[in-house]
């Protein structure tokens, strides 16, 4: 069986890339894009109203959202060892980070580059992104704290929070008022963990 992935440079479906490299599993790409002045691809929209990627394919389903993407290949292919299992106790932190990374850590960023969606009147959209930029680094404050002297996300074993955690990281522009990822030691010190995984490299460097 081979995957199939609604993909876009820069987007959250680089991650879900990355695992994908990470478990071995076979894919294709289909392209489009984050620019919301252009086009989709009608079977893209078909799957998801919204127009965001990642999208997943697998024989007659699919399915959105980066978080919900991650932890469906994580169960699908539990011989990669990329999440804790369903009785293990890591599990709980490892859905919790999951998903404060997508509604928290995401959103905040949305609101800095996409204020539109937050503002009744262009006008008010910078006061939206003044507050996603503070919310930013509050978010981010949070994981940093979460993971204190660990050494992964979940602790002493590598997960596929530690890529989610490395794709958001690449996001992050101080020259747009951001913070910059030094502000926080123990998220750049996984970041730059991450990074050297031969999976993370074959995505992120192209």
């Amino acid at each position: 069986m081979t995957y199939r992935l609604y993909y876009a440079p820069d987007s959250a479906a680089m991650g879900v890339r990355a695992i994908l490299e990470e478990i071995g599993a076979p894919y294709d790409l289909i392209p489009t894009t984050i620019d919301m002045d252009k086009p989709r691809p009608p079977e893209q929209l078909a799957l998801n109203p919204n127009g965001w990627v990642p999208v997943l394919l697998w024989d007659s389903s699919a399915m959105y959202e980066c978080a919900a993407i991650t932890i469906f290949l994580c169960d699908r292919h539990p011989e990669a060892k990329l999440a804790p299992g369903i009785d293990d106790p890591k599990r709980g932190l490892f859905l919790q980070t999951l998903v404060y990374f997508s509604s928290s850590v995401q959103n905040a960023f949305q609101l800095d580059y996409y204020p539109e969606r937050f503002a009744d009147t262009p006008a008010e959209e910078p006061s939206a992104q003044r507050r996603g930029l503070r919310r930013l680094r509050e978010t981010w404050q949070v994981v940093n704290d979460q993971i204190g002297d660990d050494e992964w996300v979940l602790g002493d074993k590598f997960s596929a929070a530690d890529m989610y955690l490395f794709m958001l990281t690449t996001w992050l522009k101080p020259s747009r008022g951001q913070p910059s990822i030094d502000e926080f030691p123990n998220v750049k010190r996984i970041a730059d963990a991450a990074k050297t995984r031969p999976s993370v490299q074959r995505v992120f460097q192209r």
